[in-house]
């Protein structure tokens, strides 16, 4: 009895104890899983990597013209992949006659750049006969069915690099664009066909002398109507700029051209400027290409020697040779006629 008792009392004390334990436990599980960790333990060997951000800064370089380099103008073109679906010709309406002078701009083009006075057809505006240089092979001709007016960023190039994006008149404006005289001109048939849509990374003029303004003009062109072009085009073009063309400049982007008020009017109409609508693109104010000097030939010990071919502003009145006869750089033509605005010749003295 007495055995029985004392076990009694030991197992009631073993019930007392065990809650407690079972209790402190329990307490003990919760405050590990969900007490605040101080400051200390939240340190951690984690790295966390910071995101390299590179800016770069166009810096323009001035040639002795004042006017910016067309390796600093490249620096301010975007470079990015072109955009090649879509194309079609139609999308670039051509030839149009923005003045409503009878002459479309096929005609305007072959009359500004003519070094004599172009001949017209009474009966319409269409140039029969004249003198023509074409600077990327150094030919010179008389009859225009042999001459190719060339889009100097061709239609396809300016689509695949932005224009997919415009208007069909920023488009239309694009491609006839009589603004300044860079962006068209009266080339062989044969060269113009060759070039084709290619950029400079795959097509320049086989005359070595006119490439350094012909990639000028390039960028101009492309600088002026917020243009991109893909890494290889640019490569090529500021490796070319480099390596031949690094004083080379681009003067800013000329006014709209005017057709020279001496040519017959075939419509009975005024002859007067032919504007493009340049509102629908802002223009780049410091880009667009001079000319630079034509190509030295044989001829007559310190004379100026010169092909007949557009002249610098700055060049206006200069005297040169071209095979032996005496040329001037000039606005009018020999017979007193101006050439469209903005244009300046080596014509005959």
């Amino acid at each position: 009895m007495k055995f029985s008792l004392r076990t009694s009392r030991t197992l009631q004390r073993s019930l007392i104890v065990f809650p407690a334990l079972a209790i402190a436990v329990s307490v003990g599980c919760v405050g590990s899983s969900s007490a605040t960790v101080s400051p200390v333990a939240k340190k951690t060997t984690t790295t966390v990597k910071k995101k390299k951000v590179v800016t770069t800064t166009s810096v323009v370089t001035k040639g002795a013209s004042g006017n910016p380099t067309a390796l600093s103008v490249l620096g301010t073109i975007m470079v990015q992949k072109e955009y090649p679906s879509g194309y079609n010709r139609a999308l670039f309406r051509h030839w149009i006659d923005a003045n409503g002078n009878g002459c479309d701009t096929r005609e305007e083009v072959l009359i500004a750049e003519s070094v004599t006075k172009a001949q017209i057809d009474a009966y319409g505006c269409k140039v029969i006969e004249g003198d023509w240089f074409s600077p990327y092979d150094n030919v010179t001709y008389t009859n225009p069915s042999e001459l190719d007016i060339d889009h100097m960023v061709p239609l396809k190039e300016a689509w695949d690099s932005g224009a997919w994006a415009w208007s069909s008149a920023q488009r239309q404006s694009f491609a006839n664009d009589l603004s300044d005289p860079r962006s068209l001109i009266a080339v062989t048939a044969g060269q113009n066909r060759s070039k084709s849509d290619k950029d400079p990374s795959n097509w320049i003029p086989p005359q070595a002398n006119y490439r350094c303004t012909y990639l000028s003009e390039w960028v101009a062109i492309k600088s002026h109507w917020k243009l991109s072009m893909d890494q290889s085009e640019f490569g090529r073009i500021k490796d070319l700029l480099t390596a031949s063309c690094t004083t080379t400049t681009v003067a800013p982007w000329g006014s709209a051209a005017t057709v020279p008020t001496t040519q017959p009017t075939p419509t009975g109409q005024t002859l007067g400027t032919v504007a493009v609508n340049d509102s629908i693109v802002s223009p780049v104010t410091t880009v667009a290409p001079s000319v630079a000097t034509p190509s030295a030939s044989v001829g007559t010990p310190g004379v100026l020697q010169v092909n007949p071919v557009r002249c610098k502003k700055v060049e206006f009145g200069l005297t040169g040779e071209y095979k032996g006869l005496p040329y001037v750089c000039s606005d009018h033509r020999k017979d007193g006629s101006a050439y469209a605005a903005g244009y300046y010749m080596w014509r005959p003295a």
